[in-house]
């Protein structure tokens, strides 16, 4: 058995995303994929064509580590589906991360506090804090949704502001520091939180992690509406 974990990185939240294969804390190799968000047509292949570029038979890859959202519904459950099957054909172990927590991770180190955000549609906002303890990042509140007018009211004046609601909302932004490189997650950020649930003992359930979605799909927002 080798010394240093085989694993496959998948990150579908938002648009685009990557899967990427690691060896210990070696990146060997990663795939951009499509920003028109087709996972659910180019996740399969690029993973193919990842293992065979780096010699990997599927039985080869040991964890699957996949990014849990917040973000696009389709994307979320696309790259859950496709890591819990993985897991399950070849008996891989199954780490879920919470996206925000990897966007956190690349945070400058001049920053001590950040707000994470993502768009939740409507002028609502996904929003996270994070404070830097030591050289890791941890949460100081439970993700939340709550009108983007909300959060800068409240938002703390020391923290810094990171995610994808920043390319969304950066018209609103303009008082508020920008942590740059926070924007989209990175397969070396998802590694290393992989790494760390992984050298912990920490394993997820392949029957019951879910992804991280606050707010009800626009097919289940329908329904509500039509029997409302």
């Amino acid at each position: 058995m080798n010394a240093e974990p085989r694993l496959l990185l998948l990150e579908t939240s938002g648009r685009g995303g990557f899967t990427a294969v690691a060896e210990g804390n070696a990146l060997l190799a990663a795939r951009l994929l499509d920003n028109t968000r087709q996972h659910a047509r180019d996740l399969a292949p690029a993973i193919a064509e990842l293992l065979a570029e780096v010699g990997w038979k599927p039985a080869d890859v040991l964890g699957v580590a996949v990014g849990l959202g917040p973000g696009s519904y389709t994307g979320l459950r696309v790259g859950l589906m496709t890591a819990k099957a993985f897991c399950y054909a070849v008996g891989a172990t199954l780490l879920g991360i919470p996206t925000f927590f990897t966007l956190a991770r690349q945070t400058p180190d001049s920053a001590a506090q950040i707000d994470i955000l993502a768009d939740a549609q409507q002028g609502k906002v996904y929003r996270q804090p994070f404070r830097r303890v030591g050289e890791c990042w941890s949460p100081t509140a439970a993700l939340s949704i709550c009108p983007l007018e909300q959060w800068l009211a409240e938002r703390s004046p020391q923290a810094w502001v990171g995610g994808p609601g920043v390319i969304a909302f950066r018209d609103r932004l303009a008082d508020v520091p920008v942590a740059s490189g926070t924007e989209l997650p990175r397969p070396d950020s998802l590694l290393s939180l992989a790494l760390a649930r992984w050298q912990a003992g920490e394993r997820d359930d392949l029957w019951t992690l879910e992804p991280i979605y606050l707010r009800p799909s626009a097919a289940e927002s329908q329904w509500q509406q039509r029997r409302g």
